[in-house]
């Protein structure tokens, strides 16, 4: 259990009223998120309080709750108030949607000289050299667009997606599934007199080669690739 030193508060408003509890940081958010875990992992003690910092504990519960469970209490209290969040948490969940962006960025984006992913390292040390602030509270698929704008002054850069048509032998044909729906979308699906099976996919640019590459592990080198549109 968390100690009451390194707890956090927890807090709700109802009618003009506070209501303060003491919880595990790490927990809480997960009991926020609706994962499967037990309160008694996310309260630190079952008191409730009207001001955590004075230690005034809250009266008139069951008025404002309808009941005078604490750890009930608790649960309304993390789930419809406000959790405080320490800064050592806002930078890992920076660091995290920062990790999330430049993947996007790298499965999205190619360079238009090359028609080449950037790879992983050279979009962070462009997000870097054009001082991109990353925004915890925001998915990283809202910031990465912005991002991208950011980045195009440091290096060439845009997003595409392209349609390509893949021509599988008939002896690949079960075989080739998972990584295709692991990399691209199917969006059309035909099978040939021949028994081969002809997969129109959207990929992201920047994996267009890692798709083919991991195809030509199974099929060795007998994919047949046409790409049929671009945006």
């Amino acid at each position: 259990m968390t100690s009451i030193e390194k707890s956090v508060v927890a807090k709700l408003e109802k009618e003009g009223k506070k209501f303060e509890i003491l919880v595990d940081l790490e927990n809480a958010i997960k009991f926020k998120q609706g994962r499967n875990i037990d309160i008694d992992k996310v309260v630190v003690t079952n008191d409730i309080f009207s001001d955590v910092k004075k230690g005034e504990h809250a009266a008139n519960l069951k008025s404002f709750f309808n009941t005078e469970n604490k750890l009930e209490i608790a649960k309304i209290i993390i789930l419809e108030g406000e959790i405080q969040l320490t800064t050592e948490y806002k930078n890992k969940l920076r660091e995290e949607k920062r990790k999330q962006i430049v993947s996007i960025i790298h499965r999205n984006g190619i360079d238009p000289k090359t028609n080449l992913p950037h790879p992983p390292l050279r979009i962070e040390s462009a997000m870097e050299e054009a001082k991109v602030k990353i925004e915890e509270f925001k998915s990283a698929e809202e910031q990465a667009e912005r991002v991208l704008e950011k980045i195009r002054v440091i290096i060439p850069i845009k997003f595409l997606v392209k349609e390509i048509a893949l021509n599988i032998p008939a002896k690949y044909a079960g075989m080739i599934y998972t990584p295709v729906k692991k990399l691209s979308k199917i969006l059309k699906e035909e099978w040939e007199n021949n028994g081969n099976l002809i997969l129109v996919v959207e990929i992201p640019g920047g994996i267009e080669q890692e798709l083919y590459d991991e195809l030509n592990k199974i099929m060795k080198g007998e994919l047949e690739a046409k790409v049929l549109n671009t945006r």
